[in-house]
């Protein structure tokens, strides 16, 4: 099996896969799932890990009292609010000189190009939105940081956003994760919920081909 389709299974059987983990690292599941957490927030160069799925399936999975409901939230609260802060200071540091390169090793300039349309577009309320759209979740910090985003103004939206983003998807897990539909169909549930959460950038992305497109310059010099 190729590693996109390895990656995609994983994905439609997260539940079953989560489970495994479970039971070979124990505890250490914490910690895993905190960096995955933080690594799809944070680094800009892993905006394909599972960050939805994950925390819908956990949640399901701790309604069955294998994980702690109450530990998940903390641990997926502070992975995402670090990762965020982290992904803007590397924007803020360096973002400039990674924009200015034609061809970024390991970063897709395309994704990058619609965060940055994106937050410009919402302005501050990016931060916010940016969490339930997967693959822009990743590039929105970072973008935020190449802007100059006043930082004070940033790490509110991003404690706003970290904390209504683990607090929907963790607990709708808790709650609806385990019904029978959705727990015989829980592949399909995790397809949707990807599908939902793409919806706001396919808008956004058919809005703009509606309006002939707009040209931008490489670099953000709007300061919030």
């Amino acid at each position: 099996m190729s590693i996109i389709g390895t990656f995609i299974n994983v994905i439609l059987h997260l539940d079953k896969y989560l489970n495994v983990i479970l039971q070979n690292y124990g505890m250490w599941t914490y910690a895993i799932i905190f960096l995955i957490i933080f690594c799809e927030t944070g680094l800009v160069i892993t905006p394909f890990l599972p960050g939805d799925s994950i925390l819908f399936a956990t949640g399901a999975i701790a309604s069955m009292g294998a994980l702690d409901i109450f530990a998940l939230f903390i641990i997926f609260y502070i992975a995402a609010v670090v990762g965020d802060t982290v992904n803007y200071h590397i924007g803020k540091k360096i973002g400039r000189k990674i924009l200015e390169k034609e061809d970024i090793k390991y970063i897709n300039k395309e994704y990058l190009n619609k965060a940055r349309k994106f937050y410009k577009k919402n302005g501050s309320l990016t931060i916010v939105l940016g969490r339930f759209i997967p693959i822009l979740r990743t590039f929105v910090p970072f973008v935020a940081g190449v802007g100059e985003m006043n930082y004070t103004n940033f790490i509110v939206y991003n404690m706003t956003g970290g904390f209504v983003w683990v607090s929907i998807f963790l607990w709708g897990g808790f709650f609806f994760g385990n019904l029978p539909f959705i727990k015989n169909n829980f592949s399909y549930v995790l397809i949707a919920i990807i599908v939902i959460s793409l919806i706001p950038a396919a808008v956004t992305f058919i809005q703009e081909k509606r309006n002939g497109g707009n040209n931008e310059d490489n670099a953000l010099n709007t300061k919030i």
